[in-house]
């Protein structure tokens, strides 16, 4: 990520003292019996993949507080006293590390016993600006390579380690990675409220056929295209890549933000050449200039490929699925699928 989007650490641990003072005597106690919340399991989530998860899972037994509103850019957030305190009230957190800086610190402080990470429920890679089936040896050989060290390790500790050195966060994008981490937030929520376990276990089959159907239609709409290439903003589909078998040119790095070098925006208008690219894509909710730099000096169009860090009014959709199908749709036109 980048530095300049981190906030103070010293202001953070302030705020989240004063988040938490008050809370001290409670934080971790409260459970769905309790009826904090009309008896429903209280889950705060961190950004929009992992709201999905819990209201997908935990239906009418929950109540999800979500952290990143809508038309928040999350790698931006700024989480408030109120915000914090929530974490501390909560039966159930479900993040995911590494893509919010500010978030990891809070809930490492908040000290509540059902604390989810989604990283540590699938394997990650380290994913470049180039990703894809050209690519994506190296990246399986590294997670190989570091089985051994993940024998033995309490709590999963590597995958968090994989994610401060560089891992790709973005595994909501391939939705088998996004179905094995569905697996992991359903036994959570059992473990977290028993009385309803056969309710969380039911809804999270319904929602890992949901993904494997959705599996199906991506793997069956980008089996034959005219190029196996896409340039974006955003480098969030390195996963996705891999699973289907394309090749992942981003403009900048994980971060949104970042600026790319001449050097690289020259490579660019290369690869376009080559690759016959017809499209450079960029996201919903951070700036397009770039892209449309890009499209102008290559002559080339662009559209919109959803990372789905956030849904808004400006979203192809209005929950995952449907924004999934709209990227699908996207992709199909931009690369000549047959």
């Amino acid at each position: 990520m980048n530095v300049r989007r981190l906030i103070p650490t010293t202001a953070l641990a302030g705020a989240v003292a004063l988040g938490l003072v008050s809370l001290s005597a409670c934080a971790g106690t409260s459970d769905a019996a309790d009826g904090g919340n009309g008896g429903k399991l209280d889950v705060v989530a961190s950004f929009y993949p992992m709201q999905y998860l819990a209201e997908q899972i935990g239906g009418g037994h929950v109540a999800v507080e979500t952290l990143t509103k809508p038309g928040v850019e999350p790698h931006d957030l700024e989480l408030k006293p109120k915000q914090i305190g929530a974490l501390g009230e909560a039966d159930v957190i479900l993040y995911l590390k590494g893509i919010q800086p500010a978030v990891d610190e809070a809930i490492a402080q908040a000290g509540v016993r059902n604390t989810v990470d989604a990283a540590t429920l699938t394997k990650l890679e380290a994913h470049g600006t180039s990703t894809g089936h050209d690519h994506g040896e190296e990246g399986h050989a590294e997670e190989h390579a570091g089985e051994e060290g993940h024998a033995g390790e309490e709590g999963h500790e590597g995958h968090d380690h994989g994610s401060e050195a560089g891992a790709d966060p973005h595994v909501w994008l391939d939705p088998v990675k996004y179905a094995e981490v569905a697996k992991g937030v359903g036994s959570a929520f059992e473990k977290a409220d028993p009385d309803h376990a056969a309710d969380y276990k039911k809804n999270t089959d319904a929602l890992v056929k949901k993904l494997g159907d959705l599996d199906t239609e991506f793997e069956t709409g980008l089996k034959n295209t005219a190029t196996r290439t896409f340039i974006t903003t955003h480098s969030a589909f390195g996963y996705l890549a891999e699973r289907y078998h394309l090749d992942q040119e981003g403009i900048s790095g994980l971060d949104p933000e970042s600026e790319p070098s001449p050097a690289r925006m020259k490579e660019l208008q290369e690869v376009a050449a080559k690759d016959k690219v017809s499209t450079i894509f960029f996201e919903t909710l951070a700036s397009d200039k770039t892209a449309k730099t890009l499209a102008g000096d290559t002559g080339l169009k662009t559209d919109v490929l959803d990372p789905l860090e956030g849904i808004t009014d400006k979203s192809r959709g209005g929950d995952y699925i449907e924004v999934m199908r709209s990227n699908l749709t996207a992709l199909k036109k931009a690369l000549g699928a047959k």
